[in-house]
């Protein structure tokens, strides 16, 4: 069952934002939720034929349950349990996520390697079509160091899967007390699980933003938070094209130098040669989230456009409308309060009026909200916090609201 909620939003301007002052109903479809209680790491994909949410659950107190559903005529199916583990890495920024393809469903989980906090490995766990078992816990990387490895971003791609990781196999200690830096991969996942033309993209990125890619016309592109060696901290892509990966390439340059990871990634979204990317910057004290569109796969980028600023606290997210137009989420705070706020942007930097979803709090118990655009519906999901426990939550709302 579901319900529909209409609700009054004032519309709050931002500095340098264009953007509608004019009132409106926003009608949101609060869609009746899969999950159990103690739910929370909500995870959104969508293509042509499959709607799926992932997510964990607690059972007891050290037991996690990983769980995931599909989205079928605007209701959520009967969940679905693809594993259990008591040695989990269980994060608020670095979650499980669940891809398709073709029938095919990978997922994957972060297992502990040792009794260290931020040790643990990438397992990936592959349902093939037609099989009604799930082969669990499947290496993605085997360089076998207990560091840290996640924030993964699975695609399909080909017959199989692309996946891009973060990978700490570079920073265990040397003999003489020296760290390297942490690195980013990628590889593919053949439908069989067999991991093929694995890569390194760059030797030195951002410990624990997330990752975000794109399968555009000339091949896969990953976007991320990239870290030089003066500790500026800005998005960086790397595309594959011709048969090999590029150089890492600035986004654009927004100078956020910090000495600490923000743990606040980007996200991409593509249709045909354009590429739509949104992040969020700290640079010069001043918090913002911009957006900027690509015409040629990620070659090069406009200008960047301001979403949203002064209180904005990232974890942001992009949907492509059409080739010139997107819909960008993302999260404001308001004290303890936050907001889930998205609006529609075009290329040309006009945009519509901010649509609040929910309010949540602006601790890290609220994860990161996520989107999906579903034929005419954005699809939203994120966690509610209440006093007694956390509940993940998912809404639509039709593209001609934004």
């Amino acid at each position: 069952m579901r319900y529909v909620v209409c609700m009054f939003f004032s519309i709050v301007l931002f500095p340098g934002c264009t953007q509608k002052t004019k009132k409106k109903v926003d009608p949101i479809t609060f869609v009746a939720s899969p999950v159990g209680a103690n739910s929370s790491l909500p995870f959104l994909y969508a293509n042509e034929d499959k709607t799926l949410l992932s997510w964990v659950e607690k059972v007891g107190d050290s037991l996690t349950e990983l769980k995931y559903a599909e989205l079928v005529n605007g209701e959520w199916q009967k969940p679905q349990a693809i594993l259990q583990g008591s040695d989990w890495f269980v994060n608020w920024a670095d979650f499980p996520a669940i891809a398709e393809q073709n029938g095919n469903l990978l997922s994957h989980v972060l297992k502990k390697s040792s009794a260290g906090t931020y040790s643990y490995d990438v397992k990936l766990n592959l349902r093939q079509a037609g099989a009604s078992q799930w082969q669990t816990n499947l290496p993605l990387h085997t360089d076998g160091t207990p560091t840290e490895h996640g924030f993964v971003t699975a695609l399909p791609y080909k017959e199989g899967f692309f996946i891009t990781w973060l990978d700490g196999r570079n920073t265990m200690e040397d003999e003489h007390g020296n760290r390297g830096a942490m690195t980013i991969r990628a590889a593919e996942v053949s439908p069989s699980g067999e991991i093929q033309n694995e890569a390194e993209l760059d030797n030195r990125a951002c410990d624990c933003c997330q990752t975000t890619a794109a399968i555009t016309t000339n091949g896969p592109v990953v976007v991320y938070r990239d870290r030089s060696d003066t500790e500026v901290r800005d998005m960086s892509i790397v595309r594959w094209e011709n048969g090999s990966w590029s150089a890492p390439k600035t986004i654009y340059a927004d100078g956020w130098k910090i000495n600490g990871c923000p743990v606040n990634g980007p996200k991409a979204a593509v249709l045909e040669h354009i590429l739509a990317v949104a992040w969020f910057s700290g640079a010069n004290e001043r918090p913002k989230v911009q957006l900027v569109f690509s015409e040629d796969d990620g070659v090069n980028f406009s200008q960047p456009i301001l979403v949203s600023e002064t209180k904005a606290i990232g974890r942001v997210d992009v949907v492509l409308l059409d080739k010139e137009t997107a819909i960008v989420s993302w999260m404001e705070a308001d004290g303890e309060k936050a907001y889930l706020k998205a609006v529609k942007v075009h290329a040309d930097g006009t945009q519509g009026s901010p649509l609040v979803l929910s309010e949540l709090f602006s601790s890290r118990q609220s994860g990161f909200p996520q989107m999906e655009l579903i034929g005419d519906q954005v699809l939203f999901a994120w966690t509610d916090i209440s006093k007694k426990l956390r509940e993940v939550k998912t809404a639509l709302v039709p593209v001609e609201t934004f």
